[in-house]
């Protein structure tokens, strides 16, 4: 098995100078970095990282604990803070919590078990009481929530203005003729799921339409439950009742209102409007094409994996918790469009 002391005779350097090139830790000529690169490539060299953090207590390796790896907004967020950690030399450790507080927490211990120097952190939509959650942020490891922050607990954060991004979503249905806008949410006790719905009635009450509470759909984050709760609001309601568009703050809820549409034949736009928090997926799937608020999921987990990097190795200069909030984007496609009116012969 090739040594560092091979890979060092075959690039003409230093043992120190490819112990720089391979952690990162200070900072090497571009030619001699290709010299030793080239040399590991040729040698297939596999530094021993175990053997390394035994002895430096650095394992140079973040985790980071999702709700749901299928659900394509995270994967997204997981390349972004890969991107940032892999610029700086670190790796990354993604972990799937099921939205569950318990299983998070045992996520937590195991990626401190495997002696990671940093966790980004999508809380679980089912939590852990405020006690625990704050026992856990306030560990001594450093630690970045991204998506959806906590209640009352100071701690470095990324995520979009939430509020605004929904009420750019609503403002838009009522735009395109909309009055009786249902609002589709997922657990109210997440911090992000009330803002949005905050957004939302903001946006009716500037255009003069007061929020109707039989108009505020919550439930949990399971499409098929999704679906069930509003098959019994549409179903049974003659068309004159029904709402005249729906809005989703989660993208999740979105999947169940479109199964809820198919199974009782309700068109989009022609018959309920309709429009999203977060990108479904490639927008050829669902005909019509879905108007989304699209939140920057790779630049939330790479922003954030900046702030979580700078935290352990001392650049941060903040003493208080560091809040982004970033800005979402409103894409308009078919499924809000007001139907171009049919052409009549004369």
């Amino acid at each position: 098995m090739p040594s560092i002391k091979k890979v060092a005779e075959l690039a003409g350097v230093s043992v120190g100078t490819v112990s720089h090139v391979i952690t990162g830790s200070v900072n090497v000529s571009e030619p001699l970095r290709l010299k030793v690169q080239a040399a590991i490539r040729e040698l297939n060299y596999h530094p021993n990282h175990v053997a390394r953090s035994l002895k430096t207590s650095k394992t140079r390796t973040l985790g980071i604990i999702v709700p749901d790896l299928t659900i394509s907004f995270y994967p997204q967020i997981i390349r972004g803070a890969e991107t940032a950690a892999r610029k700086r030399g670190y790796s990354l450790i993604a972990v799937n919590s099921d939205d569950e507080g318990e299983r998070q927490r045992d996520l937590l211990s195991l990626l401190r078990s495997q002696r990671v120097e940093g966790i980004l952190l999508v809380i679980a939509a089912a939590p852990l009481p405020l006690n625990q959650l704050t026992r856990i942020l306030d560990d001594d490891i450093p630690m970045v929530c991204l998506d959806r922050t906590p209640d009352r607990i100071p701690v470095d954060s990324v995520c979009v203005e939430d509020a605004e991004a929904a009420e750019m979503g609503v403002a838009h249905l009522i735009a395109q003729g909309a009055r009786r806008i249902a609002i589709v949410t997922g657990p109210l006790n997440l911090k992000n799921e009330r803002r949005r719905l905050q957004g939302c009635t903001q946006a009716l009450r500037k255009a003069g339409i007061q929020p109707e509470e039989e108009l505020i759909w919550s439930a949990n984050l399971r499409p098929e439950d999704i679906a069930a709760d509003c098959r019994r609001h549409l179903a049974h309601s003659p068309p004159e009742a029904r709402p005249d568009a729906i809005f989703c703050t989660n993208g999740q809820s979105a999947l169940g209102v479109l199964r809820a549409f198919r199974e009782c034949g309700i068109r989009t736009p022609e018959d309920i409007a309709f429009a999203t928090f977060d990108e479904l997926t490639v927008e050829d799937i669902f005909t019509p094409a879905i108007t989304t608020v699209v939140q920057p999921a790779y630049e939330i987990g790479f922003r954030a994996a900046e702030i979580l990097l700078d935290r352990i190795e001392g650049i941060a200069n903040h003493t208080g918790a560091i809040t982004v909030r970033l800005p979402a984007l409103l894409r308009v496609r078919a499924s809000s469009r007001k139907p171009a009116p049919s052409l009549q012969n004369p």
